[in-house]
């Protein structure tokens, strides 16, 4: 019997990486551990979006988190300020702040190879910013890597979480197939999440290939004892089902 591939990823962005797996590999599995949930907008909140014309730059960390800013943008501002610069750390973020503000939004440059904090904090734009007011975007908890380099090199960062992870273990029968290795590969885009999944995993499922989104989680995942890892260009499904072909057909 085939193995099924097994993904992490919530909500919509996890359907569209089902989806696209299952066009070319038949049994697909969500592990179902983690939801994104919106936190309450608090005062502080509020207020920072009423002032969101006094930054000069807005950084977005995931997609969860833009979808966050464009509900709050479209409810405070009709018609949005001008002067302001938005960057992402990955296409897919990219794409919803455009879709649904219909702004302009920088990435990381393609050399690169990867959508990750540091090929964004590349960014020649990024680099010197005496002076400037930044606005970063983000959830609760997570790395400081961008809100701290952005700080050392002048900018007066405002971190605003605007949503929480929660999680969840798996299913009895997901559980068993982590712990035991029976699956054909594990896709993962998140630290946070590989830390939690290691828990879950036997000495069985260190020896199965792992597909993370960046040389940084492949390192995170030797850590861990992870062994047979596959770096993809990035978090796209695209890129991620590539992996996956090149570790099906080496």
């Amino acid at each position: 019997m085939n193995q099924p591939v097994l993904i992490c990823r919530p909500g919509e962005r996890g359907q569209a990486l089902a989806d696209a797996l299952r066009e070319r590999h038949d049994w697909v599995e969500s592990l179902d551990v983690m939801r994104l949930e919106a936190l309450p907008e608090a005062a502080a909140q509020r207020q920072i979006w009423l002032d969101i014309d006094q930054y000069h730059k807005i950084v977005v960390v995931s997609p969860f988190a833009a979808h966050c800013l464009s509900e709050a943008l479209d409810r405070y501002w009709p018609q949005l300020p001008v002067g302001i610069d938005y960057y992402s750390v990955g296409r897919a973020t990219a794409s919803i702040l455009s879709d649904q503000l219909g702004v302009k939004v920088r990435i990381p440059p393609p050399h690169r190879g990867e959508d990750t904090s540091e090929a964004l904090l590349s960014l020649a734009s990024l680099r010197q910013l005496a002076h400037q007011r930044v606005l970063l975007v983000t959830g609760e908890g997570g790395r400081t890597l961008i809100a701290d380099t952005l700080t050392a090199r002048g900018a007066q960062v405002t971190r605003l979480a605007v949503y929480r992870r929660v999680y969840q273990p798996p299913l009895p029968a997901l559980r068993e197939r982590l712990h035991g290795g029976d699956y054909r590969a594990l896709i993962v885009t998140s630290g946070e999440l590989l830390e939690y999944l290691a828990k879950w995993c036997g000495p069985a499922a260190l020896n199965q290939p792992l597909i993370v989104s960046s040389h940084r989680l492949a390192t995170l995942a030797g850590k861990l004892g992870f062994c047979d890892l596959k770096v993809a260009s990035g978090a796209t499904p695209a890129a991620l089902v590539a992996a996956l072909d090149r570790s099906c057909n080496p």
